[in-house]
């Protein structure tokens, strides 16, 4: 039978493992925001380049 020792650590892993699980996917979704408005900043400053070089 278990005892009330191993059924804290056991809950103690559980609520570290969610943790970690919900800090994993919070921080995929927060580098991928991240990555995309860094990617659609650049277009836009190579689509300025752009136009200003054809203004001349």
């Amino acid at each position: 039978m278990f005892e009330f020792q191993q059924y804290l650590g056991f809950l103690l892993f559980l609520t570290i493992l969610t943790i970690g699980f919900w800090l994993m996917f919070f921080l995929v979704g927060f580098v991928q925001y991240w990555i995309g408005g860094s990617l659609i900043e650049l277009y836009k400053e190579k689509k300025a380049k752009k136009l200003a070089e054809q203004e001349k």
